[in-house]
């Protein structure tokens, strides 16, 4: 399980940075709902600290919304699975 997360939040990291480099660039970028998705699969730690280091999607409220959603629909899972354990 250590090994999965580090290697999802590392992922998650590059795809966030690499989104902000696209966006600089004015190039195709990569979709929120690719970015939503990996941070929901375990990557939200990376995405944290990419939003913070690339300052990256942090004035979107849209965006800060449905992530602020996925934190706490994981911390809901975690929540239920140390209780049920």
């Amino acid at each position: 399980m250590f090994y999965f997360l580090t290697a999802i939040n590392l992922f998650t990291f590059i795809i966030y940075g690499a989104d902000k480099r696209k966006a600089e660039k004015h190039q195709r970028r990569i979709s929120e709902n690719t970015l939503l998705a990996v941070s929901f699969l375990g990557g939200t730690i990376g995405a944290l600290l990419a939003m913070i280091f690339f300052r990256h999607k942090i004035s979107k409220t849209s965006f800060l919304l449905k992530f602020g959603l996925i934190v706490l629909v994981q911390a809901v899972f975690i929540y239920l699975f140390e209780n049920t354990f």
